[in-house]
């Protein structure tokens, strides 16, 4: 039964009620106290204080305060008047019964429309977050592709000036190509007759000559020819590239991609759970809410052997993050210890599932579950499946001669079970 709070003292204004409740010792939260527009109660167990206003209350802006052994409650009257008497005097039980409902089913309803209120609000924050976000890219988007647009207008500008030099030269060829065929009419002339001569009397000396002045003469024409043909050299330029960002350091050629994209895949999966809204999370301190963090904290607890707080550390830590094979493998340590075996074993399971692709890097842990799983199904009596963990554990570190030793041990408690038998 309760023991209902008689004692207390109040004053009032025209605007507001001034409540004053001895605590008798007893520790008070906000949770305790319950407040609405005509009623009032401060549930601390096993004491009970429940009050029927005289008026109704702006319980909005009402107040509580906690301290020096009392709650002092500062009500503000919704239409200023005198009050005759703190509660309701001679109300029957139907009408406080009611009002108490009434009260209680209000109370309900304000709360479920601010959270109703806060869910809208959640979900114009997200809204008006991925609007920014599309546009923000949207913006980035059309300044690569102005940069683009700018760069082709420019390369056209180039090859199309490259063009008219390439024909102002042709041009200036076919020029010079008619002016040297006109001049150069009549030594043609007199050249196939020298050519007739030299056949028919021949003359070293002067074919010598003449064939050097020839020589001479088509050397000058080459490199004119040469100096003509030649463009004219490109404008300079800054050419921008942008290689495609990664996220591990090797050489894609030397990467292994298959790998790569499934840890990727993994860690943002991770990232996602950690980020997801948990609202019965919500109280816990920021540390708290860090899967890392709560995993050195059940290796500390499992350290001084408190395993059961270990389990609720990292029991805690998974529901934020299960995608962590080391929570699941840590966790299994504990269940051994506690001798929750099927546990035990579905931890180790989930660990080795989440240890793939096997890698250097995670052998120390694979080789953890196996013995782990291996040693709660030897401890269940089931030795041929302990068995096949302890030799695969063996099979990924051959030189552990701990494990070894143990497998022989089952293999000779399967012997003995079988002779038996």
């Amino acid at each position: 039964m309760p023991v209902w709070l008689r004692e207390h003292s109040w004053r009032q204004t025209l605007s507001a009620v001034y409540l004053s409740l001895p605590l008798r010792g007893a520790r008070v939260t906000p949770a305790n106290i319950f407040c609405s527009e005509q009623y009032l109660k401060v549930s601390i167990p096993p004491f009970l204080f429940e009050a029927i206003l005289y008026a109704p209350i702006d319980d909005t802006n009402s107040t509580a305060k906690i301290g020096n052994g009392n709650i002092f409650f500062t009500l503000y009257k919704k239409e200023p008047a005198i009050w005759d008497s703190l509660t309701l005097v001679n109300a029957n039980k139907e009408k406080l019964q009611y009002l108490r409902e009434n009260a209680v089913l209000k109370a309900q309803e304000k709360a479920k429309e601010e959270t109703e209120a806060k869910k809208i609000a959640k979900q114009e924050n997200k809204k008006y977050a991925l609007e920014a976000t599309m546009k923000v890219e949207e913006a980035e988007r059309k300044r690569i592709e102005d940069l683009k647009e700018k760069e082709r207008q420019k390369v056209a500008e180039e090859l199309e000036l490259w063009k008219n030099q390439q024909k102002d030269g042709d041009e200036y060829k076919s020029i010079q190509k008619r002016g040297g065929l006109h001049q150069e009419k009549e030594p043609l002339i007199e050249r196939k007759n020298e050519k007739m001569n030299k056949t028919q009397i021949p003359n070293e000396g002067t074919s010598k000559t003449r064939l050097k002045s020839t020589k001479g003469h088509g050397s000058i024409f080459s490199q004119n020819l040469k100096e003509e043909l030649l463009p004219a050299p490109r404008a300079a330029a800054t050419i921008e590239v942008s290689f495609t960002p990664r996220v591990f350091p090797t050489a894609l050629r030397e990467s292994r991609v298959a790998e790569e994209e499934e840890w990727l895949h993994k860690q943002a999966e991770a990232r996602r759970v950690i980020n997801s809204d948990l609202s019965e999370l919500e109280d816990l301190k920021e540390e708290e809410k860090n899967p890392d963090w709560l995993k050195d904290k059940g290796n500390k607890m499992f350290a001084m052997g408190d395993y059961l707080g270990a389990v609720n550390a990292y029991n805690l830590a998974v529901r934020l993050n299960n995608k962590l094979p080391l929570l699941y493998l840590n966790r299994a340590a504990c269940h051994l210890k506690l001798r929750n075996l099927h546990k035990a074993i579905e931890d180790s399971s989930k660990a080795l599932e989440l240890l793939t692709p096997p890698v250097p890097d995670n052998e120390n842990a694979r080789v953890k579950a196996h013995v782990r799983r291996g040693t709660a199904f030897c401890q269940l009596e089931l030795y041929t499946e302990g068995l096949q963990d302890y030799e695969a554990a063996l099979k990924i570190d051959p030189r552990n001669k701990n494990i070894e030793k143990d497998a022989e041990k089952i293999r000779h408690l399967i012997q003995g079970t079988m002779q038996s038998s």
